[in-house]
């Protein structure tokens, strides 16, 4: 079923590809220009129709199929299986480049974390969000500084920002302190 849905939204992707480029509009018409990308390999519930949409009927999905969500997409992995990554974990992995960044692909799916918060690993790095708050990354040697210190659950607590670059070196905001990597030296400073 998913590599019905899977092809379905290529071949949709394709044939409007083919109508910009083939130009199907009146020359005197406004133009509307409609970009379209490939998810090269990535199942996503955006490019999939919903039952309700297809069959005009309730957003009640029939049991043989899951549902589809817009902000849910399953990347392959290295080993060839396809982890899913959704929600705001999922927008955050986007805007860091997503399976082609410098997290590259996820290593399991997303888990529980401390006070209600939540969690997923990629190959270089982790994204954690806590339940009142936004998701950052998390990596390196000040990932290892953070773990090393109880991660979300010690008394640095979440991550407030992402790494920023600092002179000589990178820096995180923790709810409870701050991490510096500057010069090759970890510094953990609590609040």
């Amino acid at each position: 079923m998913h590599h019905a849905r899977r092809t379905a939204g290529f071949t949709m992707a394709l044939a409007a590809a083919a109508l910009l480029i083939a130009g199907c509009g009146d020359d005197d018409s406004e133009t509307t220009t409609v970009v379209t990308t490939p998810t090269m390999g990535m199942t996503t519930g955006a490019m999939a129709t919903t039952h309700s949409e297809a069959h005009g009927t309730d957003e009640t999905d029939t049991p043989d199929r899951e549902p589809d969500t817009a902000d849910e997409t399953k990347i392959p992995t290295a080993g060839g299986t396809e982890v899913t990554v959704s929600g705001d974990i999922y927008d955050k992995y986007m805007a860091a480049g997503g399976p082609t960044g410098p997290l590259g692909a996820p290593l399991e799916p997303q888990e529980s974390a401390p006070n209600n918060g939540k969690y997923q690993d990629f190959v270089g790095g982790t994204i954690y969000e806590p339940e009142d708050g936004e998701p950052h990354i998390v990596w390196g040697e000040i990932r290892k500084a953070w773990e090393e210190n109880g991660g979300a659950a010690g008394e640095l607590g979440y991550p407030v920002s992402d790494e920023t670059d600092i002179p000589g070196g990178k820096q995180s905001e923790f709810s409870g302190g701050t991490i510096t990597w500057v010069n090759g030296q970890v510094t953990v400073t609590m609040k």
